[in-house]
């Protein structure tokens, strides 16, 4: 790229961000630098499920708004929800004034030691897009884009989304659809009969508590990555069932 190409590339970046700025309090991080991919077609079908413990993402709210993850930023498991402001710049394969798009954290992208291009190996700060999403601000033939991101507040449909699975010996629940900061930190739950009992994270946005709680009306507390909680009082009934999901307040 020659001189003034990259000075006008880089006054086109500026413009850019300076559109970004969206509602007011809705950063969460400043701007840093990364690069972005894609995976799958353009329908999303590989993007569904992955290692934040997700399912259909059409059902669940993401849709195809959504990205892997590199090492560096998916934290095992504690980005999961987290959303994300990306803007293409620096590269002819931007598309132009395309601004901004917005994603939330669905999946893991590892590292590898064997290919030729290894985007997601530590310590780089790489999304591997849906192709749906990657093509809002880039053209496909480019395939990798450098980018300029940042943290942003989640704004979802309807409440918390509580999705009880597991056995009577253990309840494993799947807290999706946050909105706020989005990734959730801690979780705790409590019956009708018991006070509140700690849950671990045990993997994605997948939370883990032992038996007892068959037969119980339950509650939730659910701690964000920005230290804010919020409580749902008895959202489950006594008479639940695994694979039932639950819908509590939101952020």
């Amino acid at each position: 790229m020659s001189c003034l190409g990259f000075l006008v590339s880089s006054f086109m970046a500026i413009a850019l961000i300076h559109r970004a700025f969206g509602q007011p309090g809705d950063q969460i991080s400043g701007w840093e630098d990364g690069r972005a991919t894609f995976y799958g077609d353009i329908h999303g079908n590989e993007t569904m499920y992955g290692a934040c413990g997700y399912g259909n993402l059409f059902e669940q709210g993401y849709g195809l708004e959504t990205a892997a993850l590199s090492t560096a930023l998916f934290n095992d498991g504690a980005a999961c929800g987290a959303c994300f402001q990306l803007i293409c710049v620096y590269s002819k394969w931007c598309r132009p004034a395309a601004g901004a798009i917005r994603i939330t954290a669905t999946n893991f992208c590892p590292p590898s030691s064997t290919s030729p291009t290894p985007w997601c190996n530590p310590p780089q700060k790489h999304f591997d897009l849906s192709q749906y999403m990657f093509l809002k601000f880039a053209i496909y033939q480019g395939g990798v884009v450098p980018v300029k991101f940042r943290r942003v507040r989640c704004h979802k449909q309807g409440g918390m989304k509580f999705q009880m699975n597991g056995n009577p010996y253990w309840i494993l629940v799947l807290v999706y659809n946050v909105g706020g900061a989005g990734d959730v930190s801690n979780v705790k739950v409590k019956g009708s009969n018991t006070g509140w009992i700690q849950m671990q994270r045990n993997w994605g946005q997948n939370w883990l508590t032992g038996p007892g709680l068959v037969g119980q009306s339950l509650s939730f507390q659910v701690t964000a990555s920005d230290g804010r909680t919020v409580e749902s009082d008895n959202i489950v009934p006594p008479t639940w069932a695994f694979g039932q999901t639950f819908e509590g307040r939101n952020f």
